[in-house]
């Protein structure tokens, strides 16, 4: 960056570190806050640093690491039998592949040109990583649902690995150019849309925000509602009976979870020579420390009846994942959660580390600056095999009102409806990056203009090519026996 350049960014940043930082006293609170025109300009200056051409440029890094050494650095810290069934999942298609590898495009979006108006990311930004959630009222809203590797940084990241991966699946799916481009127009002006109006709302009313089920409907031409309306149907359906029926069954006189090798397995009895039921306990002990009381207090009348592995996604596989199952006053009153261990950000070579030591307790943080409104037992704890080896994981209900969106199948992403999901999808992330970020300086750099739409569209056509090159060095792995792969017909069963 040149002297120039620097200074019109450090002028534009400097007043507005206090909002961005950890306030650490009560004087910091007692700044003052520079206004919503005043943030505005300043968001708009820093088109002189980045301008929006250069957000349509890919370039490669000059050290490029190999997509396959990517890979194999992430399978060490994995759990060794299941990452076949990861690599079999990702050989799928190249949608699949990149929705396994955010590690591999994080490098590529750390040599980008940003803005650096920092916001909490998602991280893995990407058209299957959204979906449909009860809140604690049990109303059903639209946002982000994949939170693994969240950590603070520039806006873009998010922006441009969603762009890309709008223009993949579209390919995946035999779309055209134009279709491709429509999707991400909708995306990115949708964006700019939302960020400009969040930019004048008071902090306390976007606080409240959520994309409900009316302002979905709105989103779908009449030609798709009735697909929606099934697929909302089929969620608001989901809950813990649903679930209980489906992965339990009569064991004697009590209920078990049903083993469907490798995808959903019981453990051996012991981990570490230390029985396996007393660590989950233990693990359980940590979790509830932390709630709120009063979901202490309701989290406290369920008892542990089952615990499975389940393996799930495909950026996850290799994770230590579980479902737990516990009963309240008898097997209809059910509770499913979902245990996720959390390892550390793809992004934090590149972004730092977390200001969390404990990995679970991140994910849950991003979680709740970005979505706004997570499930009662969300909540973060950690695993403790012994004094020097202690897991940081976290919590969330299994399937109570959630549903993945994903690319083709009943009410997901078609190439006909893709881009009335796109507005949803820029929606969804403008409300996640003003919660946590600074609306104004954003709205202030995006505008409304058409020419910044075109150049995420160049940069996501630039970075689709790419991904098509590390897939096939990465079908290339497979087929010369570098990276092993698991049965077909059984890694498909993604859930």
């Amino acid at each position: 960056m040149s002297d120039k350049k620097q200074a019109l960014h450090s002028r534009a940043k400097s007043k507005h570190v206090r909002k961005l930082a950890v306030l650490h006293s009560v004087e910091s609170f007692k700044s003052p806050r520079p206004s919503i025109a005043r943030r505005l300009v300043d968001g708009a200056e820093l088109r002189k640093v980045v301008s929006w051409t250069e957000q349509g440029v890919y370039t490669p890094p000059k050290h490029r690491i190999d997509p396959i050494t990517i890979l194999e650095a992430q399978a060490k810290t994995r759990i060794p039998s299941l990452i076949p069934i990861r690599y079999e999942r990702m050989l799928q298609s190249p949608f699949a592949f990149y929705r396994g590898g955010a590690a591999i495009m994080a490098q590529d979006l750390a040599n980008q040109p940003t803005t650096n108006i920092t916001v909490q990311l998602c991280g893995d930004m990407h058209v299957s990583n959204f979906g449909l959630f009860g809140t604690a009222e049990h109303r059903l809203v639209f946002g982000i649902n994949d939170f693994d590797e969240t950590l603070p940084g520039s806006w873009e990241w998010d922006m441009k690995r969603l762009v890309a991966s709008a223009v993949i699946a579209c390919e995946s799916m035999g779309g055209d150019a134009r279709t491709s481009k429509l999707v991400v127009r909708r995306i990115t002006s949708e964006y700019q849309k939302r960020m400009a109006e969040y930019a004048q709302m008071p902090y306390l009313e976007l606080a409240q925000q959520f994309i409900g089920e009316k302002e979905i409907r709105k989103h779908f031409t009449k030609v798709h509602q009735k697909k929606l309306d099934a697929y909302l149907k089929l969620i608001k359906s989901q809950g813990n009976i649903q679930v209980l029926e489906k992965l339990t069954t009569l064991v004697g006189k009590d209920r078990k979870i049903v083993n469907f090798p490798p995808l959903i397995e019981h453990f051996s009895a012991k981990t570490h020579g230390v029985p396996l039921i007393n660590l989950i306990d233990k693990a359980l002990l940590n979790y509830s420390s932390t709630l709120l009381a009063d979901r202490k207090v309701l989290f406290g009348r369920y008892a542990l009846k089952d615990f499975a592995r389940k393996v799930v996604g495909i950026g996850s596989v290799g994770t230590n994942c579980m479902v737990l199952y516990f009963e309240g006053d008898g097997p209809r009153d059910a509770l499913f959660l979902q245990y996720k261990e959390a390892q550390k950000s793809v992004l934090s070579p590149y972004l730092g580390e977390s200001i969390y030591a404990d990995m679970g307790r991140r994910v849950v943080s991003g979680q709740r600056l970005l979505q706004g409104a997570p499930d009662i037992f969300l909540n973060y704890g950690a695993m403790a095999y012994d004094i020097d080896n202690t897991q940081g994981f976290y919590l969330r209900q299994l399937r109570d009102m959630k549903g993945g969106i994903q690319v083709g199948g009943v009410g997901g992403v078609s190439l006909k409806n893709f881009p009335d999901y796109g507005r949803l999808f820029g929606w969804a992330l403008a409300l996640g990056h003003a919660r946590s970020g600074d609306a104004a300086l954003i709205a202030g750099y995006c505008g409304q203009s058409k020419h910044l739409d075109a150049a995420l569209y160049s940069f996501a056509k630039s970075y689709a090519k790419q991904n098509r090159a590390d897939y096939e060095v990465f079908c290339n792995a497979v087929k010369d026996g570098r990276l092993k792969v698991a049965h077909q017909k059984t890694a498909k069963n993604k859930e």
